[in-house]
């Protein structure tokens, strides 16, 4: 992490027990920070707040009021910050379940959701599951006990199902009906390349390290090198190329 990132997430955690006290029981980075793939310029923040039970209504608002980024500026395009309760993060659900969601930054639209009932089905229900295995595995404690000791992992069938939802979402987004490079289906790759990663390897990595990975063990070198290199300045996957590796990548997890 840099500097301006490790004084952002101290910034952040101070304002969280400044409105949660003793309920606070951790704060955890996930995501890239998580991963060790942190690129400022290009990666969100990422962040799982854990509370020892549910919150109230006035301690939601104030929390959302606290960390956004007219309060609290975030030094990369946007938090992603999700609060749960410590039963819902032991449980292994693959269930949203939590108690806020905030997204906010410079760059990103804003999103505030204080009940998992009120995210759209469209917008997918999966991120939180799939998000808190990710955390169980590798989230970087900012405060409280490791986060493999707070995080409960899913269940085999349970992350084989989030996973299939997660592609079949990706798949039913809009994409350009040429071959010309689509601008972020690189991301839409390596996001399928982690996850075939997860589903082969158990193992989760960043996406560009699952991009390699596959990449090293000749899957896809086309439309993976290609991915792998949009990162550095070159032309992106078309919308076609994406769609037909997310295609094989679901194909596969499905069985």
């Amino acid at each position: 992490m840099d500097s301006d990132l490790q004084r952002y997430l101290a910034d952040l955690v101070a304002a969280a027990r400044d409105v949660l006290g003793d309920d606070l029981v951790g704060a955890y980075a996930a995501g890239s920070v998580g991963l060790g793939a942190y690129q400022p310029g290009r990666s969100d923040v990422d962040v799982a707040l854990v509370c020892a039970g549910p919150l109230t209504g006035v301690a939601r608002r104030e929390l959302v009021a606290r960390l956004r980024h007219e309060a609290l500026p975030c030094p990369a395009r946007g938090l992603e910050l999700v609060a749960y309760r410590r039963a819902v993060a032991a449980s292994g659900t693959p269930e949203p379940g939590f108690e806020v969601e905030l997204n906010t930054g410079a760059t990103m639209p804003f999103r505030c959701t204080l009940d998992p009932a009120e995210r759209p089905a469209a917008d997918g229900r999966f991120w939180y599951g799939l998000d808190r295995s990710i955390l169980h595995q590798s989230g970087l404690p900012l405060l409280g006990p490791p986060a493999g000791e707070v995080f409960a992992d899913l269940a085999p069938a349970d992350l084989r199902r989030l996973l299939i939802e997660a592609l079949s979402w990706w798949l039913a987004l809009p994409t350009p009906p040429d071959d010309r490079p689509a601008p972020g289906a690189e991301d839409a790759v390596l996001g399928a390349c982690r996850s075939l990663v997860r589903h082969r390897d158990g193992v989760w990595l960043a996406k560009v390290a699952a991009g390699q990975r596959l990449l090293d063990a000749g899957v896809a070198p086309g439309v993976i090198r290609r991915a792998l290199a949009a990162r550095h300045g070159g032309p992106p996957p078309t919308g076609g190329q994406a769609r037909a590796f997310q295609q094989r990548v679901r194909d596969e997890i499905a069985g």
